[in-house]
């Protein structure tokens, strides 16, 4: 139906109002919203139903409509804490008292990292103390003393391994199961197999570092081939959650109609090119979230609203520790709203911006450890006080580990390290006091109880109530998986 001069110009009142002309914004989402409309009411109807059956092979009207997993599953949210540049094991979780009388030596040992494969290195000794906590007696270097007084409620995996010592394909891998870009994340997965709790919040949330985000970008957090409903949806952690939240705002409901009216009249005869790009634009997506996040974002973002005792319980009102503090509050709040995935970075941009220590170990180590330390401890004790310990999975990891040997002639930085490296679990069934597998006398390479990104992955999705080899989604003449054709199997020793 032709939109009437009235709703024209109303049409053009709001493109006004968000600082473009008619022409420019009809040229950058012209197909976008009557796609969107079009490709609901498909589905509605069952036309696309074969590619939205999930765990349960019903086909839901909304997308991220609460879906039933294979099983109870332990967990109901997922938080997980990316270390993003490749935080050093062996200076963190991972004691290695041989480590220490030998540093500065040259020594017969293989690894493989940004600089290349050697077989020789000079070794760079740990460079904080290690103490024993909790009833566990686990070890944890001084760079985290509170998050040590949480051991006891801890899983540690120390035999982590990945298939590339590279920033870019390393978080592919971590944040996909590929190497390659292109394929769903862990968090589009998670919001495929469960939907939302929330309909007016999105299911699989992101917040980057305040320096930037990491390489290889919104690859890290998209829905590859899935519906771009599933993707991730960036927050920021001050002012509006998403850029395009004031601008919907300002639509009324009438406006908006007459929007989706006018853009349907511009379309017309282009639809059906449209309609088989299930990944339609994030900022198109966003527009149509931002819409239903006008009554409930404001409120699940309201950081400030919290009391006192709990600011400072995270490190609120530190200047050090209130930017990643703020994050995890915000985290916990969406949590308790029903948000399936969320992922916080620490690092990012570049070099010492994140935890990519090439150069100076203590500066880098120091700095990162000590914005997220008393956060992360904050987290824990807040769930656990709240009741939301139980059935809310908490990741932290980064996309590898470091070497025992540095990497230049001089200086205390530390390589890549994909052969071995250490992640923790904590919470939504995993058990606490735990430590698993084990890398060499050195921490060059796991050598006990090896376990693949993949086995992370798989179990991730068991504490959800999926078997990770069966949970799929048809594409390509496949049923994909997020652990591949291979399969994995989940790590059973940390499993309460």
């Amino acid at each position: 139906m032709k939109p009437t001069r009235k709703e024209e110009m109303q049409a053009r009142q709001f493109c006004r109002r968000v600082n473009t002309d008619r022409r420019s914004f009809l040229t950058s989402v012209g197909g976008g919203f009557s796609a969107t409309a079009m490709a609901g009411l498909l589905s509605a109807d069952g036309f696309l139903a074969n590619q939205a059956v999930a765990a349960d092979g019903v086909t839901p009207v909304n997308p991220l409509a609460p879906k039933r997993p294979h099983f109870e599953g332990k967990a109901k949210s997922v938080i997980f804490l990316f270390m993003y540049g490749g935080p050093s094991h062996m200076d963190t979780f991972d004691h290695k008292p041989k480590l220490g009388p030998l540093d500065g030596k040259t020594i017969d040992v293989k690894t493989f990292g940004r600089g290349g494969k050697k077989s020789q290195g000079r070794v760079v000794g740990p460079k904080w103390a290690f103490n024993q906590y909790g009833r566990c007696g686990k070890y944890v270097s001084d760079l985290f003393p509170n998050l040590a007084t949480c051991v006891d409620d801890i899983s540690f995996i120390h035999s982590m391994t990945a298939d590339s010592p590279i920033h870019g394909s390393a978080m592919l891998m971590m944040n996909s199961g590929r190497l390659l870009s292109g394929n769903p994340s862990l968090g589009s997965w998670v919001n495929y197999g469960l939907g939302s709790m929330n309909e007016n919040l999105p299911g699989y949330v992101v917040m980057l570092d305040k320096t930037g985000g990491p390489i290889s970008g919104a690859k890290n957090w998209t829905s590859g081939y899935m519906p771009a409903s599933y993707q991730g949806t960036v927050f920021r952690s001050q002012g509006s959650p998403i850029l395009d939240l004031e601008h919907s705002a300002k639509m009324t409901r009438e406006e908006q109609q007459v929007m989706l009216k006018h853009l349907n009249g511009y379309n017309q005869g282009h639809l059906s090119a449209r309609i088989d790009n299930s990944n339609l634009s994030a900022r198109i997506a966003s527009y149509e979230l931002a819409y239903k996040m006008q009554s409930s974002a404001p409120e699940a973002v309201d950081v400030d609203s919290e009391p006192e005792h709990i600011k400072k319980l995270y490190g609120y009102d530190q200047d050090r520790t209130q930017d990643f503090a703020r994050k995890l509050i915000l985290s916990r709040r969406l949590v308790e709203r029903g948000v399936r995935f969320i992922q916080v970075y620490s690092g990012g941009n570049h070099n010492d911006a994140n935890w990519d220590a090439h150069g100076d170990l203590e500066k880098n180590h120091n700095y990162h450890a000590g914005n997220t330390d008393l956060p992360i401890a904050g987290l824990i004790k807040d769930l656990k006080q709240r009741g939301l310990f139980d059935e809310t999975l908490i990741v932290w990891g980064g996309e590898f580990g470091r070497q025992p040997t540095a990497e230049y002639a001089k200086g205390t930085g530390r390589d890549h390290n994909a052969y071995g490296f250490t992640m923790w679990m904590a919470g939504g069934g995993i058990k606490g006091g735990v430590s698993v597998g084990q890398t060499d006398e050195l921490g060059a390479a796991a050598v006990e109880d090896r376990f693949h990104v993949k086995n992370m992955h798989a179990t991730v999705l068991n504490q959800l109530g999926f078997d990770p080899n069966a949970l799929s989604y048809f594409y390509a003449g496949l049923n994909q998986t997020l652990v591949g054709v291979e399969g994995a199997e989940p790590i059973h020793q940390i499993i309460a």
